[in-house]
């Protein structure tokens, strides 16, 4: 494709035309040379990074060497997902306009496109088809926990199959990467090992690929910038135009100097005593604005949610109408702070055309800086670490379209023996005072002035004004082995939690406790779960936890979560001992224990808390209250009117018409189209033994969700018939991405073929319920209950079957028999590296011992050959042809 070409599919695309910087990076994706993907995106905040996805996606549909997914990672401090939209923007575009038929060609079906929140949370679009191209937005917790096979509200069957299609044939993009040092160099090693075992083992399909994107490099390595006639542009230009029709007739470049040279006026005010003149003067400041006749969007920046709380106290003291105040912190729950995009006053500082009749403000912590594309005409804040800093400045008159003030307050005396932080503030200061202006009349804050003063500071000067780097936590092969042996639950020696990895240990950024409301929590007792063979991970791997639910704050200290929980507990400790409440604490391993609301908050002699709440997630009752507009809020009590249980509010359509998920209580499912993934029943009680037993009915809508479909589907599936449809599935997906590799092809389609035929066994039949267990059938169907619980695997019995198989034993050597081997034992999660009991009554014991002896030895030799995540992607190609079809049976039965 020429430039012109991509230029007019571009600007059809995104509604824009394509900046200098962004040709340049199309030409460098579709070049021949080896590095096409550069390892650095420096490019200035307000410039579009996020148009990087619209240029793969470009790059790709015309051939070039770029993976068919882009995983879009944000910093975990991000509230607002706008990149969501950016990329539905894409998918409507191709549907709709005729100039992109090409790109719609090649997709065939629209882009895929899963998220961290929201309508896309999760989806399973980027995981359901490995050969379909797809976007996927998420956090580093998100993104990272799944690359090291311990993906958060995954269960063990899941885990492989994230990593393998995270950390194969995947670009990750990662936004503002100084802001998470950790996880950028824990990318860079999985990067890396892949690259060396490509040196000596070519495999037919494309690695893991890093890019970072920053507008504040911490230097080195192979960056891509703004291209030379960007940075060195000469101009008067003409004043920038008011209308929208003339702002479109403008060059590109004309828009990137008015963004690069936006008016950002940053003035100091130096304060006595930061705890006790900080929030005063904030608020004065704030209240400047108020009568002002251009009804200007005010953005405030401090660092704490108390200090966030104390700003809007004083600002409704100081008459501003609460309607014309919006709060965004890192502890709202996910649920709330999605709801942020759709009110007026937040509005007003995003794109949206909104009307200018108040001044409005929007007082932030970190959470505003990073993800959040808005444009604020002033700012006030705190003092941060250079880098945050910049972030801010980013906010504030985005686009060149106004006068923007900043004021940034900040103490007379730094503390700063012993605390890199605060020896990071104040050097930071000191630089801010060094850009052109002076204090009178303001400094120049605009992205062109930051980069010039940035681009002459020393390594020495950067890395001590920048925020501390953390410990970074080496990632090593043992850890990575360890971290992959995912049919092993529960903790496991020398396999530890993998958030330090993640970020890194710092002493400015304590542990988090994340916090969620569910009604199992207080229905599902222990005597409950025992009687159903249930535990609480059984639950959450079938109806798992999600971002939209959650809320989360620093575990101790004034106001934190485990203060919050005091209260709630001591409200708690007032109902009579029978109706006291229980929570849940769930472990970074998904495992998960009950404790009473009272021994949540227990303390030791030396006044530490007993229960570990650090890195964990606190399931309450919803009778335990503790919730307000969003937050986390101790002593507010039970009320009927607030949602607490928001579990079942994740929908498939953007109006929010059908849900994925579901429960009832008298077994119809909440929507037609759902499956039953689980049944609880509650048996009678002491008290009342006529009680007939009930039963709580769990749905999910297939393809969806997080269930697999090997248990419930809405009709009998005979296992010819859906042997059929997952060969048919394996055959079209292993066509698309191994066209030239016949020999392959054909291995996973045989894998396909004979992975169930250990469900040719009368004790798996009457585990799901079939009432003529010798009429061989994959899938139950409503009504069907099983009628005995058994440990056997129909995967282990379909390797004791394999090899009778003809399609089998034609294979052309022992290594791919070896592969279909593996394959086939892992598709429903075991066999990494074993499996628990193995038995089958078909079987002797000899023969039972030799087959599973041989699974561990198999795992390790084949991860050896294709690497872990490599191993990973190829079981997961099997896997998602038989969910694929597990959820969509075909009508017919193929012959």
């Amino acid at each position: 494709m020429n430039e012109i070409q991509f230029k007019e599919d571009f600007t059809a695309l995104t509604g824009k035309p394509p900046f200098p910087w962004q040709v340049a990076l199309y030409e460098r994706f579709v070049s021949d040379r080896p590095d096409n993907i550069p390892a650095t995106c420096n490019l200035p905040t307000g410039l579009g990074k996020t148009s990087v996805i619209a240029i793969w996606l470009i790059a790709l549909t015309n051939g070039a060497r770029v993976p068919r997914r882009l995983v879009y990672v944000v910093n975990r401090r991000t509230v607002v997902d706008q990149t969501t939209d950016e990329v539905e923007k894409y998918r409507k575009a191709i549907e709709q306009k005729p100039e992109l038929v090409a790109l719609k060609t090649y997709l065939g079906i629209p882009l895929a496109l899963s998220t961290l929140r929201g309508q896309y949370a999760d989806n399973r679009e980027w995981s359901a088809d490995p050969s379909r191209p797809a976007v996927i937005c998420g956090t580093v917790d998100m993104i990272g926990s799944r690359l090291l096979f311990s993906g958060y509200g995954v269960g063990f069957k899941g885990k492989p199959l994230h990593a393998g299609f995270l950390g194969q044939d995947a670009l990750l993009v990662h936004d503002e990467a100084h802001l998470e040092p950790a996880f950028q160099r824990l990318i860079e090693t999985i990067q890396c090992e892949q690259i060396d075992r490509e040196k000596s083992q070519p495999l037919p399909w494309l690695k893991f690929r890093v890019m970072e994107l920053t507008a504040t490099s911490r230097g080195g390595g192979d960056v891509f910038e703004l291209t030379t006639a960007e940075k060195n542009a000469k101009m008067p230009l003409p004043p920038r135009p008011e209308t929208e029709d003339e702002m479109k007739k403008a060059p590109p470049i004309h828009h990137v100097w008015w963004r690069t040279h936006a008016k950002k006026s940053l003035v100091p005010n130096e304060i006595e005593d930061e705890k006790k003149d900080l929030v005063p003067r904030v608020v004065k400041l704030a209240l400047e604005y108020r009568d002002n006749v251009t009804k200007p969007a005010v953005l405030i920046f401090v660092r704490t949610v108390q200090a966030v709380d104390e700003v809007v106290k004083g600002l409704k003291a100081g008459k501003i109408v609460p309607e014309n105040i919006e709060t965004l912190t890192g502890t709202m729950r996910g649920l709330e702070r999605d709801a942020l995009v759709k009110k007026p006053t937040f509005r007003r500082f995003l794109k949206a055309a909104v009307e200018r009749t108040s001044t409005v403000y929007l007082v932030c912590t970190a959470a505003g800086e990073v993800g959040v594309d808005m444009s604020a005409d002033h700012m006030i804040c705190d003092l941060t670490p250079l880098d945050s800093m910049a972030q801010r400045l980013g906010r504030v008159n985005r686009y060149g379209t106004g006068d923007a003030r900043i004021d940034f307050v900040y103490p007379k005396e730094f503390d700063t023996k012993d605390k890199p932080y605060e020896l990071a503030r104040e050097r930071t200061r000191d630089l801010l005072q060094k850009l052109p202006g002076d204090s009178a009349n303001g400094f120049d804050a605009s992205p062109n002035a930051l980069r010039g003063m940035m681009g002459h500071l020393s390594d020495e000067e950067r890395d001590t004004a920048f925020t501390p780097k953390p410990t970074i936590l080496p990632a090593t092969d043992i850890l990575f082995d360890a971290w992959a042996l995912t049919t092993i639950k529960g903790k496991l020696p020398g396999r530890p939690p993998v958030e330090p990895y993640l970020h890194g240990i710092t002493d400015y950024d304590p542990p988090q406790t994340t916090v969620a409301w569910r009604e199992e929590v207080e229905r599902l007792t222990e005597d409950v779960l025992k009687h159903n063979k249930l535990d609480i991970e059984d639950l959450l791997e079938k109806y798992p936890l999600k971002p939209h639910e959650e809320l989360s704050g620093s575990t101790n200290g004034k106001n934190k979560v485990f203060e919050q929980l005091e209260a709630i507990a001591e409200r708690d400790a007032k109902r009579e001992p029978k109706e006291r409440l229980s929570a849940w604490v769930v472990e970074p391993d998904g495992s998960g224990t009950i404790y009473p609301l009272q021994a949540l908050v227990e303390r030791d002699n030396a006044k530490k808390p007993v229960v570990a709440l650090g890195g964990r997630t606190v399931i309450l009752p919803p009778k335990a209250g503790g919730f307000q507009s969003g937050l986390l809020k101790g002593d507010e009590p039970f009320s009927n009117e607030t949602d607490y249980d928001v579990s079942d509010h994740w929908y498939f359509d953007k109006e929010q018409t059908k849900k994925r998920r579901g429960r009832s209580v008298d077994g119809n499912p909440p929507e037609p189209e759902m499956r039953e993934v689980l049944r609880v029943d509650f048996p009678a009680s002491e008290e009342n033994e006529d009680t007939e037993t009930q039963s709580w009915y769990w749905y999910v809508r297939p393809l969806s969700a997080d269930d697999d479909g090997s248990k419930y589907s809405q009709q009998p599936i005979t296992w010819q018939h859906h042997t059929d449809d997952v060969t048919a599935e394996m055959a079209r997906i292993a066509a698309a991405l191994f066209p030239d590799d016949e020999t392959f092809r054909n291995a996973l389609i045989v894998s396909a073929k004979l992975h169930d035929l250990g469900k040719k066994r009368v004790v798996w039949q009457r585990s799901i319920g079939n009432p003529q267990p010798r009429d061989w059938h994959a899938k139950s169907g409503k009504g069907w209950r099983p009628m005995e619980l058994t440990s056997y695997r129909h995967e282990f019995g379909s390797l004791v079957d394999l090899e009778n198989e003809a399609d089998f034993r034609n294979l052309p050597n022992h290594e791919l028999k070896e592969l279909v081997r593996h394959l086939i034992a892992v598709h429903h999660g075991f066999g990494r590296p074993h499996f628990p009991d193995p038995f089958d009554p078909n079987a002797t014991d000899e023969v039972v011992s030799e087959i599973a002896a041989a699974v561990p030895r198999r795992f390790a030799q084949l991860q050896r050959k294709f690497g872990r995540w490599g191993l990973a992607y190829l079981e997961s190609l099997l896997r998602a042809a038989d969910w694929a079809a597990s959820a969509k049976p075909s009508k017919e039965v193929r012959v």
